[in-house]
């Protein structure tokens, strides 16, 4: 089963919950995809 959650906080990409697993990051209540993530953590 494929659910949107929500948006990226960052580039606006829609978030989805997949058999239950978030594909995303929360981080200080924000919700964002893995790219963004990603980004964020290499700076």
């Amino acid at each position: 089963m494929k659910e949107q959650v929500g948006s990226c906080s960052e580039c606006g990409k829609s978030v989805y919950c997949l058999e239950g697993f978030l594909n995303g990051v929360i981080e200080e209540g924000r919700l964002y995809c893995f790219t963004c993530a990603d980004q964020e953590a290499d700076d």
